[in-house]
């Protein structure tokens, strides 16, 4: 895949250009359905398939009306959060709608393992933190985004985000320790 076309194509979309998003799929793909795939391996997906996961954030993303995405690293970012998005919804109805046994645990990360079940309201509640803190300091969502939704590695976070790998660790062990904090205060 050309990092100039995706770019070109996005720039395209944005225009108001809609084949633009039909010539972006092809070479995007690949690569969303290994974002995916990632999702529904740590346990993120119960109840997906991948291509169903692909395919629910293209309809998202079709039904966007403004889209700023300025190149291929912003539109991977974009698409790992809209992904998140979606499974959270999901999780949320499946949980107002009671249907389904407890759902198995599977940690995304050791560093994450104090996340429970997608059927435990905690976890449903580390959407609202992630948006809370969010709203304090977006670069710190992007970097557990990267890190433990899309599965990048330090170095390749600091790369994606355009910062030093020291900088994406330092952002992460805040952003990991106020989310505990915030989905598990002490009395």
């Amino acid at each position: 895949m050309q990092r100039g076309e995706v770019t070109v194509l996005l720039e395209r979309w944005r225009a108001g250009d809609a084949t633009a998003i039909g010539q972006l799929t092809p070479l995007v793909y690949d690569e969303l359905r290994t974002v995916a795939g990632a999702y529904i391996r740590r346990g993120a997906g119960a109840g997906f398939q991948v291509t169903e996961l692909v395919g629910q954030l293209f309809v998202e993303l079709l039904q966007l009306h403004e889209v700023n995405l300025q190149d291929r690293r912003h539109f991977f970012a974009f698409a790992a959060r809209v992904m998140r998005n979606i499974l959270a919804d999901h999780a949320r109805t499946a949980k107002a709608e009671k249907r389904g046994a407890e759902l198995e645990h599977i940690p995304l990360n050791a560093e994450l393992a104090w996340v429970g079940p997608l059927s435990d309201p905690a976890t449903l509640d580390l959407e609202a933190a992630l948006d809370e803190l969010e709203q304090a300091d977006p670069q710190k969502v992007r970097a557990i985004e990267l890190r433990y939704f899309f599965g990048l590695t330090a170095q390749e976070t600091a790369e994606a985000l355009e910062v030093s790998k020291a900088t994406v660790d330092r952002e992460v062990r805040f952003a990991l320790a106020w989310l505990n904090c915030r989905l598990h205060p002490t009395a």
